[in-house]
């Protein structure tokens, strides 16, 4: 029982994701409700079963403070989806700055990629156009939501509807 649950805020705003005994938990306390369960997934005790929890919804409103992805090499290597950014493999990763720290480039979300030992080597202090190599994907920052749905591996087809963004118009 390893998957997780996505927590929701009470205005349904995603705020984190726990593991199905503390969404069971809050749901039974009346701390929350349940808004999807896992499709087809039952909690059984001796005499009674309930729906096993994918979405829940607190029952009141939690102030949470502006959350942000943290800068972390784990987190750069999970957006890259643990692929060199340049070549693909995923063998000998370490962390590469497009733009060289020594030519100004910063340790920032859009100046960090995934690379491999052997293309990092190649790239060594020039910019990726000077040696030929080109990137996969521009490197962004993700959000918070994006980290939810797509970056940490824990993502189900319940969640779905929680973590689209709202396109604005």
């Amino acid at each position: 029982m390893n998957r997780k649950v996505l927590v929701l805020n009470q205005d349904f705003s995603p705020i984190s994701v726990c593991t199905i005994q503390r969404a069971f938990l809050l749901n039974y306390l009346n701390k929350s409700e349940l808004v999807k369960p896992a499709n087809g997934y039952k909690l059984r005790s001796v005499s009674q079963s309930f729906p096993m929890p994918a979405v829940i919804r607190l029952n009141r409103y939690v102030n949470v403070p502006y959350k942000g992805v943290a800068l972390t090499r784990q987190n750069v290597f999970r957006r890259d989806n643990s692929s060199c950014q340049y070549c693909g493999t995923d063998k000998d990763l370490t962390l590469d700055h497009v733009i060289p720290r020594s030519k100004g480039g910063k340790s920032a979300w859009n100046n960090l990629v995934t690379a491999c030992k052997k293309c990092n080597a190649i790239k060594g202090d020039a910019s990726p156009e000077k040696v030929g190599l080109v990137l996969k994907k521009k490197p962004v920052r993700p959000s918070y939501m994006l980290f939810l749905r797509d970056l940490s591996g824990m993502s189900c087809e319940e969640w779905r509807p929680f973590l689209t963004p709202v396109k604005k118009r």
